[in-house]
Formats: C-alpha cells, structure tokens, sequence
C-alpha cells in the first residue's frame, strides 16, 4: 500500500522504515527541511538499534523518501498515519501538533478523489480522535466522518528494542470509526500473525495509557519496597523481589522449564524511570482523571514515587563523603535506559541537578549521549568524558544511574585505583556482582548500607 507518515520522530521514523520493510511505499513528511535532508541521505537523527541500517536499505530501494511537502504525500497515498508529538503541558498533553497535522491534513484531503484512511498512531487521551482530529479533518476536507476514514492505532515500541517490537507484536489495537476504516488498517498489518482488538477509537486510546501506566505501577511498587528495605535491616530489596518473581503467576513454570516475562524487568528497584512515554502518559491520564472528577490515587502515589527517588543517590553520595561541595562526582549514564540516547525525563537529569545543587563538581559518561540539551539550567557545568578512564580519575565517588551492563564488565579494580576516593553508588543495583577490591566502598540500594 501507499502510505503517508506525518512526523518523523521516535515513532514515525520507525514505523515508516519498517512498513517500508514489509514493501509498503512510503512517504514521510516532516516541517524541519534538514531532517528530510537527512533521512533521505540514509542518516537517522537519533539512535535506535539496526534502524540505520533498515532505513539506508529502504531509501535505496525507493520504497521510502522523505518530504516537506504534505500535500503531495497524501495524494499519492492511500493511507495517512499521524505520528507527531503529544508533550506534557501544564494540562496534562499538548495536542497542538496533533490539532495542525490533522488541519493541515483536512486540507490535503481535498485534493484525493478516491477513499482515504487517517489514522492517528500519537498517544492521545480517550476522546481526542473522535472530536478533535475528526472535526478538523472534517472542516479542513469537505467531508464527513465515513467519506474518509478514521483509525486509532497506538503503538507499543520500546526504545531500544523497537524495529523487535514493531515486526513481532503481541497485540494490534485497531480503534475505527467504521468497519470500513477498522478493515482497511489491517490490509497494512495483514502479514502479522498477532492478535487483533477491533474497537473504538476510545478504547484503543485508553488501551495505550492503562498498559503504560500498569508499568509505571510495577516500577514504583517496586522503589516503595526498596525504601522499606533501606530502613530495615537485614533487608535486600534484590533478594526480596526475586522471591517475588518466583510466583508462578508472574513467572509460570512450562514443562519443566520457568519462564521469565519481559514484565518482570519492570519490577526491579532502581532510580526511577523516565522517558518520552512512561512519565508523560501517567501524567496525562492523571489529568484527564481530575478533568473528569476522579482522583487517581494510585497513579498519583506512583509519580510520587518515582520523583523521590533520584533524590536517594545524592543522599547516599552525600553521607558516604560528608560534604559534596567541591567534591568530584562521577556520574556514570545520562539516557533513561540502556541501548538510546533519549534523555527526556531521564533520572539522570536530576540527580546532576541536586548534585550542582550541593556544590559537586560533575563529570558524566555515557556510551551514547555526548552532550545535554541548553535550558535545563546546569549549561555548560557538567564535564563529558570519552571513556571511563576519565570520567573515575580523581573522582571523589562514581554512581551509576542507567543500567548498562557494559558497566559490569569495566576493570573495577584498575578504575578505583585511580580514584581519591573509592565510593561506588550504585543507583541499578548491576554491580552487585563485582569482586570489589577490599578499600571500595560500595553502595546499593534497596538495602541498609
């Protein structure tokens, strides 16, 4: 099919590629000319795993190009996936770009003689599609609802792990204003075999926001274990959860063998997440909850939860040093997790910003971020080292905050010779391993230290 993508970021850069994969002929439209530029020169402007080498493939077989020009992508399409940003505002979601892609969409309508499918794959809360997109591509075409059709199709990518996820997934949600909508989405996915939710546009919306705020649960259930455990001796919230795990009702035991969920990485303890996704839904969902009356009791403990946790590792570093003024922190990992380099509500961010705060002198290292965006308020005051060699050196204490298993494999021995003093705080409990030489101090979390 011919297919439209508008918005070329995380997550219609990556469907784009791996539509255009399945032998799809793609156009993906974005407002910012360099970023069209780049993708048809075969550049991804951010990381994700194998996306590069997917998307030089598809440029070069011309079942993908890059364009500014909407109109022109839309009349030579069939199908038209919105996949612009929804960030977090003061009201919960910003749905400006979903309101001017969908206008602007409207528009472009006018030009297609033939049926056309609109389908908004951004995450937006329950009710936007049907009013919103809808009454704007409506005004904008000439048309009604039915004329032309209408889908809602949340995605489920982990960064990371999202050209995986996109060509095996566990579930396609298809939210359709009609059954002529609902069917003519799944020609797009007809080479999955997966299971298939035909419902409303509604459900498919709420569907995207229970499933990652279910996650963000599990995170923060387990961080509120982890703070039990480190004011109860003899306590460790590591062994706690793995006997957690071991209900065969999270981790069920098939002909002998135990099967371990992707889900049960969701309940370990840690610093908190963060993320485009996971802090900007729950958010959102416990906006839309007080616009309609309803508090949300449990979805605001969780982000309660996960705002205090950053806070543990400047603690920790602060009592093992007794005074972070002036001291040389080594802050090892700046993406919110491992295999991207997205740093958007990473807890990283904080606690660089509660350590400036005390007065430490911040060094950083991460294999994949190399600088960190103007108007955080700590420009310029943070040092980026290439290795971590540099970042230890003379370093006061190191805390890990993104759990790179590369962490684990590092010479520790070598590494905290060379350091003034030897305090290892470990924000992801993955060091945990480690044969510490006999003058380290090594902290985890979870536990009394």
């Amino acid at each position: 099919m011919r297919i439209a993508i508008v918005g070329t970021g995380y997550v219609g850069l990556t469907t784009g590629v791996c539509l255009a994969s399945m032998g799809h002929e793609i156009s993906c439209v974005d407002i910012v000319p360099e970023r069209v530029t780049a993708i048809n020169n075969k550049k991804v402007p951010f990381y994700e795993p194998g996306l590069a080498e997917m998307l030089s493939k598809v440029v070069a077989s011309r079942r993908l190009y890059a364009t500014t020009d909407l109109v022109e992508a839309i009349t030579r399409s069939e199908v038209t996936f919105i996949t612009v940003g929804t960030p977090q505002s003061n009201q919960g979601i910003d749905l400006s770009y979903i309101a001017t892609a969908a206008r602007q969409i409207g528009y472009a309508l006018r030009h297609v003689s033939d049926y056309h499918l609109v389908v908004l794959k951004s995450t937006v809360v329950p009710g936007t599609t049907d009013t919103l997109v809808c009454n704007l591509l409506e005004e904008g075409s000439g048309l009604q609802a039915g004329e032309f059709g209408l889908c809602m199709n949340p995605e489920f990518l982990r960064e990371g792990s999202a050209i995986h996820d996109f060509m095996n997934p566990d579930r396609i949600v298809i939210g359709q204003w009609d059954e002529r909508s609902g069917q003519t989405l799944a020609e797009v996915y007809k080479p999955f075999d997966c299971p298939r939710i035909f419902t409303t546009l509604r459900n498919a919306e709420m569907i995207k926001y229970a499933a990652n705020a279910l996650l963000a649960t599990l995170v923060s259930f387990s961080n509120e274990i982890a703070a039990l455990c480190e004011v109860t001796p003899d306590t460790d919230v590591n062994v706690v959860m793995q006997g957690v795990h071991l209900d065969r009702r999270l981790s069920p035991v098939i002909n002998g063998e135990r099967i371990k969920p992707g889900i049960l990485n969701f309940l370990w303890a840690g610093c908190g997440f963060g993320g485009s996704c996971l802090p900007k839904d729950v958010n959102a969902l416990r906006a839309y909850a007080r616009e309609r009356t309803v508090t949300p009791y449990l979805l605001d403990a969780v982000m309660n939860i996960n705002n205090k946790r950053p806070a543990i590792l400047e603690k920790l570093a602060e009592e093992a040093l007794g005074s972070l003024r002036r001291a040389i922190i080594a802050v090892l990992g700046l993406a919110f997790k491992p295999g991207t380099d997205d740093l958007r509500e990473s807890p990283a961010l904080t606690v660089i910003k509660l350590l400036l705060d005390r007065g430490a002198i911040v060094r950083a290292y991460d294999p994949f971020v190399t600088s960190i965006p103007p108007g955080l308020g700590f420009d310029n005051l943070v040092t980026f080292c290439n290795t971590p060699e540099e970042v230890l050196r003379d370093s006061d204490t190191a805390i890990v905050v993104t759990a790179y298993p590369e962490f684990a494999e590092w010479d520790w021995t070598t590494l905290c010779n060379s350091m003034r003093h030897q305090i290892i705080i470990d924000g992801r409990n993955i060091l945990r391993k480690v044969p510490w030489p006999k003058k380290v101090r090594y902290i985890g979390i979870g536990r009394v230290n």
